[in-house]
Formats: structure tokens, sequence, C-alpha cells
């Protein structure tokens, strides 16, 4: 145990952030470093329970009392092979993660949890600043070779731990670089693209070979690689958005949370946003800025929360958010008791920069000028009628709320419902389940198609980083199974580690 008396002795602290007005001018991270004293204290706070409920609040099933024990005691090598051994890549999941682990944690009965996530960072930073984190080749390769298809988390953790395996992995993306909704889904204040090049350059060391440019079923051929490869592995994410069918959504200003986001990470990039624009590219054929305009995020999730930094970011005149479930509940209630991840309201760093925030609202119509360009919104107020377990079920319009507001610029943040079926999925002709995701269990992920399996939100539908990186792992271990018959990858549950 770090120490006995840690949980009553400190409070939760964060790490320090740059100014709102600092960090407004660019789109670096903001959330600074612990001095060695706070981080040795906030890892002191952890109480190493008789049942570890982070445990399982964590997809990964991170040893997280352990990990904090060994940050208390300073074993900075320690502390980086109990997380890397559940763990592909806590840089990820140590900054945009939204921390279950926390939620779960015991010490959040009553007090405010340990900062897992801020720990979890810490650990990975260090380990890099150390030289702890080296390239891990495999003492043997079996001659078998696997395509992974979509480098995002997913992918990412499947080719490492096929490759731990001594499989030879290559990585396909249609994108320019590695890292899908990484690279082009998270603005850069939240997740700075040289933490993912440096993974890259660790798994290319490995022996990981990445293929940009490379849209299979497009410019690549999916029969080449049947042919080619041994094993096969979908994860191209979720990558449809929900579209929002009104009047006016042919509007000019009428656009995809992602479109927006990924044309400001390319400019971030130093990259022509424009460049090889396609629908399937999630990239509007058009510049998509905030600047000088009112600007209404449609959407109060993680994605929308995004729109909002980016949109202050541009220089916007306003930013509103809207969301069409009621307010949620500033603490846990009756319905939402301690362990369970609760639907409680989060404040993000991009709404503390400044946002209007607005729930229980229905966009009707988009209203637009004799140009065709986006001029306001339609928008009337909703009233939710709530279950005996405290979930809103139907809503109807509140009489006399309609009206109008000014809005140049709509983004549509209200998530994505399936993967993108036309490409290698039709011509594949894999079985979908009733969602349209690719159809697999987790018992096997694999398809209707005997050498192909899927993981990620290509399979599970939208979900988190924590939840793909779990996902490409389990799936690495059920190919290495079908590929050599048995598997010594690590799974959840089992504590077996690929090397040890």
């Amino acid at each position: 145990m770090a120490k006995p008396t840690g949980f009553l002795e400190f409070t939760r602290e964060m790490p320090e952030k740059r100014s709102v007005q600092e960090r407004l001018q660019d789109y670096g991270e903001f959330v600074k470093l612990y001095p060695e004293p706070k981080l040795n204290q906030q890892s002191a706070r952890c109480m190493n329970c008789g049942v570890p409920f982070c445990h399982s609040g964590c997809p990964l099933g991170n040893v997280i009392p352990e990990f904090n024990d060994a940050v208390y005691r300073k074993s900075w090598k320690e502390a980086y092979d109990i997380l890397s051994s559940t763990n592909n890549f806590p840089e990820f999941t140590g900054r945009i993660c939204p921390a279950p682990c926390e939620s779960a944690c015991v010490l959040g009965i009553n007090q405010p949890p340990v900062a897992i996530e801020e720990i979890e960072k810490h650990i990975i930073e260090i380990a890099f600043e150390k030289g702890f984190v080296k390239a891990r080749t495999p003492n043997m390769r079996t001659g078998k070779k696997v395509a992974v298809v979509g480098s995002g988390p997913a992918g990412l953790a499947a080719a490492a731990q096929l490759n731990y395996a001594g499989h030879q992995v290559t990585v396909f993306e249609r994108d320019d670089a590695p890292g899908g909704l990484l690279r082009y889904g998270i603005p850069d204040f939240k997740l700075e693209k040289w933490v993912i090049d440096r993974r890259i350059k660790v798994m290319e060391d490995e022996g990981i070979t990445f293929r940009c440019h490379a849209n299979v079923g497009v410019n690549v051929s999916i029969n080449d690689l049947l042919r080619e490869y041994h094993a096969i592995v979908l994860t191209g994410g979720s990558t449809v958005p929900r579209d929002l069918p009104i009047p006016g959504r042919e509007l000019k200003g009428v656009h995809y949370a992602m479109q927006f986001l990924k044309q400001q990470n390319k400019r971030n990039a130093g990259i022509d946003p424009l460049a090889n624009a396609t629908v399937e590219s999630n990239i509007f054929a058009e510049q998509l800025l905030a600047t000088g305009k009112n600007v209404v995020v449609i959407g109060g999730g993680d994605t929308g929360s995004d729109c909002v930094g980016t949109s202050n970011r541009h220089g916007a005149v306003s930013v509103t958010q809207f969301e069409l479930l009621p307010k949620p509940s500033e603490a846990r209630t009756p319905f939402m008791p301690w362990p369970t991840y609760p639907m409680i309201l989060k404040t993000s760093s991009s709404h503390e920069e400044g946002a209007d925030r607005k729930w229980a609202i229905a966009t009707k119509e988009f209203i637009g000028d004799e140009n065709g360009h986006l001029k306001a919104l339609k928008i009337v107020d909703l009233e939710w009628k709530i279950t005996e377990d405290g979930r809103p079920a139907q809503f109807t319009e509140v009489p006399g709320s309609e009206r109008q507001i000014p809005c140049e610029l709509a983004l549509l943040a209200m998530g994505f419902v399936h993967p993108q079926h036309s490409g290698v999925l039709n011509e594949l002709e894999v079985e979908l389940d009733e969602r349209g995701n690719v159809k697999a269990t987790e018992k096997s992920y694999q398809t209707n198609i005997q050498k192909i399996f899927t993981a990620g939100d290509m399979r599970r539908g939208q979900s988190l980083v924590v939840w793909a990186i779990s996902e490409g792992r389990e799936c690495a271990r059920k190919v290495d199974e079908f590929l050599m018959g048995y598997s010594f990858l690590e799974s959840k549950d089992m504590n077996l580690v690929a090397g040890r």
C-alpha cells in the first residue's frame, strides 16, 4: 500500500492548466505535469482496497493499486512494467479517456476519487523520458502474415499484440498518416500528434509495417489481401455520422462535426485540408472556419465539446451547444449508485473556455438567406417525461417556445451510426448486425468469413478509446489462437503477458 493514511491527509488535486486566455491562442496541450511532490501525494491517496473496483471499471483491467504504489515509491520502471502489461498506449488513454476507473474508485464513495488517469499519463511520460519504452521485437517469427485494416486505437492495439506473438503485421490506413480518430478526430489541444508519431516509431522499430493512402476496397484490392495474408483484422471504426434531416439541411453552413475537426487537425499538421477531399474521407470541399460566426453545436458529447474548443480558437462570435436530453444531475442519484458509471453533468476544458450550453432543445429547421447560406436556426424547448428509474423516456414540445436564433455555422455532433458499408464491407459481404455493425461475438471476434476478424467501433459501435484498445487486444488473442491453435497473449481474463 502506498501510504495507509494518504487518503486522509491529501485531497484530489489536478495539474495546473495554462490560462484560458493563453491557450485559446494556439492548439497545443495545456495541462501541465504534476511537480514531483504532488504526484507523490496523489498516488498516496490510493487505499489498495481489498476489492479494487477500479479494475472492473477499466475496460483494460489495468492493475491500478499496484502501479499507484510503485509511483509512490518512485519505482518508475516497476510502475511502467505494471501499466504496460495491460495497456499498449497509456499516453493516449492518459490524455483522452473519460476514466471510468475513477468512477469505480472506492475512495469515490465519499471523497473525490484517486486521479488515476493523470497518474497513468505521468508513468508513461516518465518512462519515455527515462528510456524504459523500447521496441519489443519477438524472439522468433511464426511465418504467418496478418493485415490490419484501420490504424485507430483498436487497429494499433491489435497490430502491436499480433506482432508480439511473432506474426508479420501490416497496417493499412486510407489517410496520409496512422492514428485514425486519434490523429484526425481528437483536437491537438487534447492530444498533440507527436505523441502518436512517437508511438508509431516504436511500433515500426518492432517490425510492424504501415501502409498509408491505402484504402482497402478502393485502391487496395481485398482479394489481394485474402490471397496474401493468413488473417485480416477489420478495425475501420464507426465513421458514418448521424444526420439531422430537417428542412434546410442542404444549406451552406451545416456540416458534420468530424469534417470540421479533421480540417483543423490537417491545418495544424501543415497539410492542405482540402487535398483529396471526399465524403468518404470526412473532409468537406470548402474551408470550414468558425471565425466571426455564430456557431451552434448540435450534440452534447465529447465530439461536440471538441467543436466548442476549436470554434473558440477560430475566433467565433458566439458558441452555443445544444443537447436534446434534459440537463443531467451534478452528482450521483439513487439510480446511479457507486460503482456504476454515473451519467452526471460533465464540464470539459472546452466548456470552461466559453460556451452557452442548453439542454432539452430540439432543432426544427435550418433557415437560409437568398444565397443559400445558413443564417438562423428554428428551435423549440422540450419537456421530458422521466421514468421511475430516473431515465428520460418521452418528450413533448413546450407550447409557445418556438423561436429563431442567429447561426452561420451549425455542426452536427450527434454521434455515429455504424461503419462505412461501401467499399470493403460490401465487397466482402460480411454479415452485419441489426445496428449495421460488423457481426462478431466477443468470444471469437470472428466474422462469418473464417479468416476475417473485427474489433473496436466497427464491431461494438461508437465507444471509448479505452474500449477500442481493449477490443484490439482481445481480438489479437483470438487471431493468434486461430493461426497457431493456442496463444500466450494477455487476456483480460488471464494474467498472461506476451514474452513473460
